[in-house]
């Protein structure tokens, strides 16, 4: 068992394509993807269907099972990518309960373009009414360590790349467990 398997969490407003880079970053890696979406109670769900914005107390549960997840594939040694929109500090600070090595690529999109996005989509159940109160709530991570910020307006293949280079440069040197670089902010932009 491998407890030094980070965890990556792709990050930011809705419509801005966690789920498409996360998936594709747990592809490439060979780990596990896991859809924050689908961790949500049936009671958030339909709260945002009605266009209701989640408060902290509905998102405190959902993320405990989240932090959950990424501990059981830490636990198996097995590379884990979560897409989940982390806004706030404290969000991203209880997702690394017992990941403090996590990594996160916070996909930074304006807000007039993850409005256009929300409202291009078919079958989700976030409705563009609510992106400003995503953007309301979005404590950008700009001066988090193990942070990378990436346009989210790039070409997806573009922010997977730049996104897996980062997190090979990054990585954990398991013989010293030391970060093999500087474990600043970087940033990725058009």
């Amino acid at each position: 068992m491998d407890l030094t398997v980070p965890a990556i969490i792709v990050m930011g407003v809705a419509g801005c394509g966690k789920t498409s880079v996360a998936q594709a970053m747990a592809e490439r890696l060979g780990g596990r993807f896991i859809e924050g979406d689908a961790f949500h109670p049936t009671a958030n769900v339909e709260k945002m269907r009605r266009g209701i914005g989640l408060v902290d107390a509905d998102r405190w549960g959902w993320l405990d099972r989240l932090a959950g997840a990424l501990n059981e594939a830490r636990e198996r040694g097995e590379p884990a990518v979560l897409a989940c929109s982390a806004l706030k500090r404290r969000y991203r600070d209880r997702l690394r309960r017992g990941n403090p090595s996590a990594r996160f690529v916070f996909l930074e999109l304006p807000q007039t373009e993850a409005a256009k996005r929300v409202g291009q989509r078919n079958g989700h159940f976030m409705p563009d009414s609510l992106v400003a109160s995503q953007f309301a709530d979005l404590e950008a991570p700009l001066a988090e360590a193990l942070t990378l910020t990436v346009d989210a307006t790039r070409p997806l293949t573009d922010i997977v790349e730049a996104a897996l280079a980062w997190h090979a440069g990054a990585s954990f040197d398991h013989r010293s467990s030391a970060i093999d670089r500087d474990s600043a902010v970087s940033e990725l932009r058009a």
